[in-house]
């Protein structure tokens, strides 16, 4: 048994400050109470925010091999596949070196607070088992949404590409297409029937760049957010420029938008319209995006979307709402995220400069500044 005792609780899905103590056995979170609790092990959090650790809900960690390749490149330069940019570097890399960058970004999100995250990997089984060697012996776990080359493939039989799906499915956390644009519709409806037959991620980039919107529109009549949601995707990523009815389709579809401010604005692709999407109660997380373009730093993500939406739509945004972005909206992907009975006990316990926790985390908590890391219930930093 663990308990962290005396600090402000940052408590369930909406992170409702509450002073109390944290009981964690077996990795589990057990009780929060304001009574002491008896127990040999624990930590005292008398003035610092207790919060649920960090979760990174899209990163390439492969890309690491290319940090700060391609820029100023038109998008499809740089990641279009199979030949943009990264695929070439990921290409000429060797095994050695992809597995040394993705295990010095893992350390790094470690050390800024993250707990969970969501790679989307390249490379087919190969790339999938590559990142899962370089987790161990790391604490951080990773979700791993992998993709054959079989699936850019037009020509490829559905019977071929079910069976590729199925084999990568064998090994992979679910899979994550580059877009629409790249792969057959009929190909994305096996992916997602796939993937909800076992229970796993069915995930897509949708909306990027408003060229690939348009594109989408000139050659099938529908938005690539209508195609990928009539395909079966739940969990969409970017959607930086919705047209037509894509919200509404999105909202009445229940599926989740992964948003990655950082990279879109590094890539003048724009900037996603989070106040809209929050307001109509789409579920948002939020993801460091490629390697190449940002650091997987959730703590400047959380930034940079607070401050560049209320930038652009010259409103205030409330400061909860992109924790929550990074924590507790992700509960349901990861079980982690939250911090409440029956939850995993992933909690950073950080220092608390200000008197709003919310924006303690956000505008001034670096790694210097997180004072203890448990993952699983167990102590990783200090």
């Amino acid at each position: 048994m663990l308990v962290i005792e005396n600090g402000t609780i940052l408590r369930g899905p909406q992170l409702k400050p509450e002073r109390g103590n944290l009981v964690i056995e077996d990795g589990i979170i057990t009780g929060i109470t304001s009574e002491r609790v008896p127990c040999r092990d624990r930590i005292d959090a008398s003035g610092l925010i207790v919060a649920p650790a960090l979760v990174n809900s899209h990163v390439h960690l492969g890309d690491t091999v290319a940090m700060d390749e391609g820029d100023g490149r038109p998008l499809d330069d740089i990641v279009r596949p199979p030949d943009g940019i990264k695929h070439r570097i990921l290409e000429s890399s060797t095994a050695d070196e992809l597995a040394e960058a993705m295990k010095s970004s893992m350390d790094f999100m470690m050390d800024h607070g993250t707990s969970v995250f969501m790679d989307y990997r390249e490379g087919g089984i190969s790339g999938v088992e590559a990142i899962r060697r370089s987790m161990d012996p790391s604490p951080v776990k990773g979700l791993i949404l992998g993709r054959d080359p079989v699936i850019f493939d037009e020509d490829a039989s559905p019977e071929e590409v079910r069976r590729r799906v199925r084999r990568i499915l064998g090994v992979a956390d679910g899979i994550a297409p580059s877009g629409m644009g790249e792969i057959p519709d009929e190909t994305a409806m096996i992916i997602t029937e796939e993937c909800r037959k076992r229970g796993k991620i069915a995930s897509i980039h949708v909306a990027e760049h408003r060229k690939s919107q348009t594109r989408s529109l000139e050659e099938t009549g529908m938005t690539e957010v209508e195609r990928a949601v009539r395909a079966g995707f739940r969990l969409l990523v970017h959607l930086t420029h919705p047209m037509r009815d894509d919200l509404e389709l999105v909202r009445s579809s229940g599926a989740d938008v992964v948003i990655c401010p950082r990279s879109n604005g590094a890539l003048a692709a724009g900037i996603p319209p989070v106040k809209r999407m929050h307001e109509m109660g789409i579920n948002l997380l939020l993801g460091t995006d490629n390697v190449m373009f940002s650091s997987p730093d959730l703590f400047r993500e959380m930034e940079y979307t607070l401050r560049v939406t209320r930038g652009i739509t010259g409103e205030y945004f409330p400061p909860v709402e992109v924790l929550r972005m990074a924590t507790s909206n992700a509960r349901k992907l990861t079980g982690t995220g939250c911090l409440e009975e029956g939850f995993q006990a992933d909690i950073m316990v950080t220092e608390k400069p200000s008197a709003n926790p919310y924006l303690s985390l956000i505008n001034r908590t670096e790694s210097k500044n997180i004072i203890y890391l448990i993952i699983k219930g167990k102590l990783v930093k200090r």
